[in-house]
């Protein structure tokens, strides 16, 4: 078991799938510094308030946090975005039309060849004409 395991591990896919992971992890981070540090000032221009995450209703004991959802929601729609255009400069890059290759030319030893091969067909209809 511990063999299969170890061939599991070495795949390609989970190597990558390995990569993308820290690679996601990585890019959430400036997405939120992004949020935090650059969109919710510029909301907050025309909202009135630089920090969602501050904006809290009550009702009762219960603290609904819809600034802290708000910011939630911009990262996922930045990382979204983001992973769209990638996908799409990938799918741009991978699903290049394979040019259609030129018909091989026969060479002249081939030519010679078919020649034969068409004699010896002839030669043979007209020993044996009943086989085809």
């Amino acid at each position: 078991m511990l063999k299969e395991f170890k061939e599991f591990i070495a795949r390609g896919n989970v190597m990558d799938l390995a990569v993308g992971v820290i690679v996601g992890a990585a890019f959430t981070a400036i997405v939120n510094s992004l949020v935090t540090n650059i969109i919710n000032p510029l909301l907050g221009i025309f909202v009135g308030s630089i920090d969602f995450s501050n904006l809290v209703f009550t009702v009762g004991s219960a603290h609904f946090r819809y600034g802290a959802f708000i910011n939630s929601v911009i990262n996922f729609l930045i990382i979204a975005f983001v992973v769209f255009l990638l996908i799409k400069l990938i799918n741009k890059l991978i699903a290049k039309p394979a040019e259609e290759p030129e018909e091989a030319v026969p060479s002249q030893e081939e030519k010679y060849l078919q020649e034969i091969v068409e004699l010896l067909k002839q030669a043979n209809s007209i020993i044996n004409p009943n086989r085809n």
